[in-house]
């Protein structure tokens, strides 16, 4: 039976770029950290500080966005990279064998980048943005672009996925972008390890339990870029698919997602008064794993300093506990045997499970997120139909205004449209998707003529 092997999934080679390793110190700086570094200077990123975790558009500061949400991530998943890399280097003496120099540390880097990028395509207004871009595309205002597509191009907008633009963003050439950019130029092994969902759209089975089928990682145009991917890193294909199974360290990087915002939103939650601390003391006390009758040396005056702690410790034992789980179902993994959630097989699953529930039903369900959420759905929506009519009317002299507020990186040089209808959709989507919250209901509000922009 066919296996990944780790000497080929760990690859410093840089996607399609013309210098593959750089020729430099890696004591002093790895290829995998140069990743991290590449993601955390990009603008994707950086606009992530205005996108919705968990309130869209808070007003306390310390509720999280998606980039503190990202790098709190990033943090977990280095935790986690390196507590399984240590054992697999013990594991697997060929690891050093192909990767002289390698230690424990470049795990962690390659989780830690990918964690970092795992939200950097999704749209304003956290996941309801998603709904509302597949809404649009599901309507019939769309139907006049869509119509000359194929049933996959169509399958792409009508269920837009997050994860797949991050990738898009991550690889893709934009046609306003020098020739031969191929996105960020990351790393093989952390292109792989950031792609949860290794098939396109029209892959996905519905009502799957692997954790891998539910949903997809890119777009049709970027199927050949994964392809490429997958080839070099020796990916197993999944039998009779146009789809692969995970790059291991893929299930860390779902791991540390998961772990984040189980704890860290709850915590948002009750912060923010929504979840009574009493209520949440007693939810998050069977996470600690404490000995019955244990007593604690530490008293505390402020419930908030509390609460950080026990999350601190919490999130410290989960790390522990889906590294263990990780390590023990290995050989399964290469294999593409195992295709489940970490965060599902840890101990105190039914408490997670309950802490969810209770976070589903008091704060992703709050009036205000709702609200918000469903303005969401009109913003995106008018931006998409007035900028899509621009772009299939460009000649006419009222909708070339709107495409001139469309940054060069989207449209073709000379700022020319594509000729190829769904690229052409992709390029206004990418441009849509890529706003922040705030942005996104200012350009809205300016188009409509509900608001003027102020003249400097």
């Amino acid at each position: 039976m066919p296996k990944m092997k780790w000497e080929r999934l760990l690859s410093k080679k840089r996607f399609d770029a013309q210098t593959q390793v750089h020729a430099t110190d890696e004591s002093v700086r790895g290829e995998f950290q140069r990743d991290y570094d590449r993601l955390v200077f990009s603008t994707p990123f950086r606009r992530l500080q205005n996108k919705t975790q968990v309130m869209p558009m808070p007003e306390s500061d310390f509720v999280h966005n998606r980039l503190t949400h990202s790098l709190e991530t990033s943090c977990v998943g280095r935790s986690l990279g390196r507590r399984v890399g240590k054992t697999l280097l013990e594991r697997h003496p060929k690891i050093v064998q192909a990767h002289p120099g390698i230690q424990e540390a470049d795990f962690g880097d390659v989780v830690a980048a990918a964690c970092l990028a795992h939200d950097i395509g999704n749209p304003p207004f956290g996941h309801s943005g998603e709904d509302a871009i597949s809404s649009f595309f599901r309507s019939k205002d769309a139907q006049p672009f869509v119509e000359n597509l194929t049933s996959s191009q169509i399958l792409d907008l009508q269920n837009f996925e997050g994860n797949a633009a991050g990738f898009r963003i991550l690889t893709h050439t934009y046609p306003g972008q020098s020739t031969g950019t191929c996105g960020m130029r990351l790393t093989y092994s952390t292109l792989a390890t950031f792609t949860k969902y290794p098939r396109p759209s029209d892959q996905v089975i519905k009502g799957t339990r692997r954790a891998s089928e539910k949903k997809y990682g890119f777009f049709q145009p970027e199927e050949a870029h994964f392809t490429k991917i997958a080839d070099e890193l020796g990916l197993l294909p999944c039998q009779g698919q146009r789809a692969y199974h995970r790059h291991p360290l893929a299930f860390l990087v779902e791991a540390a997602d998961d772990i984040c915002y189980r704890i860290i939103d709850f915590e948002d939650g009750c912060r923010l008064g929504l979840i009574p601390f009493e209520e949440a003391r007693e939810l998050l006390r069977p996470l600690l794993n404490e000995k019955p009758g244990k007593t604690h040396s530490t008293t505390f005056h402020d419930w908030r300093e509390q609460l950080g702690v026990w999350r601190a410790v919490i999130i410290n034992n989960l790390i522990y506990e889906c590294a263990e789980i990780f390590l023990e179902h290995e050989a399964a993994i290469l294999a593409g045997e195992f295709d489940q959630s970490l965060i599902n097989l840890v101990q105190n699953k039914a408490a997670l499970d309950q802490i969810k529930k209770v976070s589903i039903d008091r704060i992703y369900r709050n009036r205000p997120v709702l609200e918000i959420e469903a303005a969401g759905f009109e913003v995106l929506g008018g931006l998409l139909d007035t900028f899509l009519t621009a772009a299939f009317n460009e000649k006419e002299s009222r909708h070339r205004k709107y495409l001139d507020l469309v940054p060069d990186q989207f449209l073709g040089p000379n700022r020319h449209l594509s000729e190829d209808n769904y690229e052409r959709i992709l390029n206004i989507t990418d441009f849509i998707s890529g706003l922040t919250d705030s942005s996104a209901i200012s350009l809205f509000r300016k188009i409509k003529g509900i608001e003027l922009p102020k003249m400097y």
